[in-house]
């Protein structure tokens, strides 16, 4: 077996789930979605902090695959991502649906190693409200070397 060259090594790409749990008939009520939206992902032991916050911040490597989905508190009420904003340089989302159903879910593949905290704003749909509601806490994604302060 010949010898292993560490330039040649590839880094394993890693799925990262991140998931949006809306409880939309408060967010409806007060027209407010900050307290409203618990933010969550896959990537705890990887150093990722804020669960359960707007603030999520997502420790991520260059590779990365991540996948952003949402889950209603109250499932007869309506709720989607409608957008994911990101730095087009860090990361490119797409919109995709689950095959046979209507529910959207976002990707994107992590471009480059971030040395700093990278925000991004997720958008929702709610019940049959046209325009999106948009948390004013932003998320982050984390590096290696970034920041990865955040509230539990």
């Amino acid at each position: 077996m010949p010898p292993r060259n560490r330039t040649s090594e590839r880094r394993s790409v890693r799925p990262v789930t991140i998931t949006a749990v809306v409880d939309p008939v408060a967010a409806l009520a007060s027209g407010r979605l900050d307290e409203n939206l618990y933010l969550y992902d896959t990537n705890r032991t990887s150093g990722s902090t804020g669960f359960g916050t707007p603030g999520l911040r997502t420790r991520v490597r260059k590779g990365d695959t991540l996948l952003w989905n949402v889950v209603p508190l109250e499932c007869e009420t309506y709720v989607s991502i409608a957008d994911v904003e990101i730095a087009r340089d860090v990361a490119e989302p797409e919109r995709r649906v689950y095959p046979g159903t209507d529910i959207v879910f976002w990707t994107a593949t992590v471009r480059r190693d971030l040395t700093e905290p990278v925000s991004y704003r997720l958008s929702f749909l709610l019940g049959t409200v046209d325009k999106p509601f948009v948390p004013d806490a932003a998320a982050h994604l984390v590096g290696a070397m970034g920041d990865g302060r955040g509230t539990r």
